[in-house]
């Protein structure tokens, strides 16, 4: 996998192309058998944040069925919750970018809820080692210690591209 930084604009969600692509989101399909993944949570309160999973099987020609990493089945708590998702809300986990802090106002995903969230570093916690992230879908600011932190990476024509 390739890493770029990007020049253009990202206001439309890249995810969105593949869906217009039957031939893209088949070959996607395809390249995500068996992969460590991240699906895009789509309902209320979870749009735009991401959970790890694994790809076990394929639904349908669109679909495949992921076995999250930290969500588990309402059922029986014991087990890793397991549903069919469209496979253009799956991207492949991106890579680390190794990083010795952040600077104010840069895009990050905060692990949060069992789940990855964008958000912007809005400043460093005293103690050096927990910076804060502002939240914009929900006006939120979190301080977060450093390892639960990451760059922010976007999934576009297969390749990552740190934004």
């Amino acid at each position: 996998m390739e890493i770029k930084r990007s020049q253009s604009d990202h206001s439309q969600n890249p995810r969105n192309k593949n869906s217009r692509n039957p031939t893209k989101r088949r070959k996607i399909s395809e390249g995500f058998d068996h992969s460590n993944v991240e699906v895009c949570g789509k309902e209320d309160g979870f749009l735009g944040s991401y959970y790890e999973g694994k790809v076990v099987g394929k639904v349908g020609r669109n679909k495949i069925m992921v076995e999250y990493k930290t969500l588990v089945s309402e059922d029986d708590e014991q087990l890793p919750l397991s549903e069919a998702v469209e496979v253009s809300d799956v991207r492949p986990v991106p890579p680390v970018v190794p990083v010795s802090g952040f600077e104010v106002l840069e895009k990050v995903d905060a692990f949060d809820n069992d789940g990855w969230w964008v958000g912007r570093i809005s400043g460093r916690c005293e103690d050096g080692r927990r910076y804060f992230v502002y939240f914009e879908s929900s006006g939120d600011e979190i301080a977060y210690p450093v390892h639960r932190i990451r760059v922010h990476q976007e999934w576009e024509d297969e390749q990552w591209l740190v934004v």
